[in-house]
C-alpha cells in the first residue's frame, strides 16, 4: 500500500458509503475503465478524505485490456514486464480501480458540482484510438470538458481530429523525457518499447496544431537523469510550440525497472518549477538563465524582487495541469508524484510554512544528477 493510500485509508470520515468491488471479472474498454484513486474518491466510489483537504475536479480515466499496454517504458507501472493483472497495477503511485462506463457516467452526472473535466488516457493498444472515441463521445452530454492524454504510437494526426470532433478540447502528450537518449533509453529501443522520440514530438506538434494554441499539454517528468539545463531547453521547446507544459516529479513505481531509483532532490524539482513558471509567463527564457558546471541553474535571469513576489505566491509549486471552469488547474493529482510527507506538487496553494520550506529547498544545489544517480548505483 502506498503512503498517500495509508492516509486516506487511515480517515474513517467516508463522505459515502464504500461502494462494492467491481473489479472482477476484468472486461476492456471502452465498456470499462480504470479510474484513478483520487477521482474515485472524488465521486464517492471510494471512501477517505485527502490529507490537508485537498480536492479534485478532474476524473482521471485510463483505458484498460486484459493484454494490457504494449509499452516498456522503465518507470512506468503498466510496463508490460512487470507481474499481475494489467487493471492491478498502480500507476503515478496509486491504485486504479475499475468501473464500468455506464456507472461512471452517471456518477460524474449526479455529482455536476465536484466535476470540471474528464481526462481519457490512452494506452498503447491497437484499439485505443477507437475506444477513445467511444468513451469521449459518450460524455458529450455531460456538463465537463474533456481531455485526452494521447498515445503518439497508435495515432495519427487525422485521429487527432476525430478526437477533438468527438468532443474533446485539450489533447496532451507524455514525452516525459527531456532528451532524446533519456527517452530511448527509457521508453524506445534500449527496454525493447515501440515508442519513438520523433513520433511523440510530431503528435504534440499536430495537438497545437488540431486544438489550438496552448490548447495541447507535454508531460515531462524530473528525475530520469537529465540535467536541469536538459530540461529548462524542454520546457522552452514545448512553449515555443504554442503547448503548455505539465511537470512531474519521477517517483519510484514498485515492480517497474526503476523502483530502485530515488526521487531526485527536491531543489533540483523546486529550481525546474519555478523555471517553467517563468519561462511559460514570459519572465525568462532557457537561454536566459544561468547555469553552473553541472547543468545546475544558478540565476533565472529575472529581477529578485519579482522572483520573491513568483515564489511567495506559491503559484509555480502547484501541479500543474488542465484548467478546470475557473481557469485554475482541475487536475491536481493529490500526491501523484510524492507522498505527503514530501511533497513535491502541491495540490492547494502552499501556505507560509510549505514557502519557507520551498525556499530552503531551492537554494539546497544537493548532488548534481550524475551523482546522485551514481550513490543511487552503489547501493
Amino acid at each position: 500500500m502506498t503512503d498517500s493510500n495509508k492516509v486516506v485509508s487511515a480517515a474513517s470520515a467516508a463522505t459515502e458509503k464504500d461502494t462494492p468491488a467491481r473489479d472482477a471479472p476484468i472486461s476492456n474498454s471502452p465498456a470499462r475503465l480504470q479510474m484513478s484513486l483520487a477521482a474515485a474518491m472524488t465521486l464517492g466510489l471510494r471512501s477517505g478524505i485527502f490529507y490537508r483537504g485537498a480536492t479534485l475536479s478532474c476524473i482521471n480515466l485510463l483505458l484498460t485490456y486484459e493484454s494490457g499496454c504494449a509499452g516498456s517504458c522503465a518507470y512506468c507501472g503498466l510496463q508490460r514486464q512487470r507481474g499481475g493483472r494489467f487493471s492491478e497495477k498502480s500507476f503515478i503511485r496509486v491504485e486504479w480501480p475499475s468501473f464500468p462506463l455506464e456507472e461512471i457516467i452517471g456518477r460524474i452526472g449526479g455529482h455536476p458540482e465536484r466535476v470540471d473535466r474528464v481526462c481519457i488516457s490512452m494506452v498503447t493498444h491497437g484499439k485505443a484510438v477507437d475506444d477513445t472515441l467511444a468513451v469521449a463521445r459518450s460524455l458529450r452530454p455531460l456538463d465537463a470538458a474533456v481531455s485526452i492524454l494521447m498515445a503518439p504510437t497508435v495515432l495519427d494526426r487525422d485521429d487527432i481530429v476525430a478526437l477533438r470532433d468527438a468532443g474533446a478540447e485539450i489533447g496532451s502528450v507524455a514525452i516525459d523525457a527531456a532528451t532524446e537518449e533519456l527517452f530511448d533509453r527509457y521508453r524506445g529501443s534500449a527496454v525493447k518499447g515501440p515508442h519513438k522520440w520523433e513520433r511523440y514530438w510530431q503528435c504534440l506538434a499536430d495537438a497545437v496544431e488540431v486544438f489550438g494554441e496552448r490548447k495541447a499539454g507535454c508531460h515531462l517528468i524530473v528525475g530520469l537523469g537529465e540535467t536541469e539545463r536538459d530540461m529548462a531547453r524542454t520546457i522552452q521547446k514545448v512553449y515555443g510550440l504554442g503547448a503548455n507544459v505539465h511537470l512531474f516529479s519521477f517517483y519510484p513505481e514498485e515492480g517497474s525497472a526503476l523502483a530502485e531509483r530515488q526521487p531526485c532532490p527536491p531543489g533540483q524539482y523546486r529550481r525546474l518549477q519555478l523555471a517553467s513558471y517563468l519561462i511559460q509567463n514570459g519572465f525568462t527564457s532557457s537561454e536566459g538563465i544561468s547555469y553552473d558546471d553541472s547543468g545546475r541553474i544558478s540565476d533565472f535571469g529575472v529581477d529578485p524582487e519579482e522572483v520573491k513576489i513568483v515564489i511567495d505566491s506559491g503559484i509555480p509549486f502547484m501541479t500543474s495541469g488542465c484548467p478546470g471552469k475557473d481557469k485554475l488547474v482541475s487536475c491536481t493529482r493529490p500526491y501523484g508524484d510524492g507522498p505527503p510527507g514530501d511533497i513535491r506538487s502541491y495540490p492547494f496553494t502552499p501556505n507560509m510554512e510549505d514557502i519557507a520550506k520551498i525556499r530552503m529547498e531551492l537554494a539546497d544545489m544537493g548532488p548534481t544528477p550524475g551523482e546522485y544517480l551514481n550513490m543511487e548505483d552503489n547501493r
